[in-house]
């Protein structure tokens, strides 16, 4: 039982990043424009995809 709710628990995470990241690129791409700062976004969807991956796995 735990497994499935942490399994689900994960890719509701990771789906929640995905759109939240896409409802950030215009704002990323607007600031790295205007300042030429890129927001470290990576930092973010790497750890959540890597435990996408492994629920996955298993």
């Amino acid at each position: 039982m735990r497994t499935h709710l942490h399994r689900g628990a994960v890719a509701t995470a990771y789906q929640l990043t995905m759109v939240v990241g896409i409802m950030l690129l215009p704002f990323a791409v607007a600031v790295r424009r205007t300042v030429g700062v890129t927001l470290p976004l990576h930092r973010v969807i790497a750890p959540i995809l890597a435990a996408y991956e492994r629920e996955q796995d298993e």
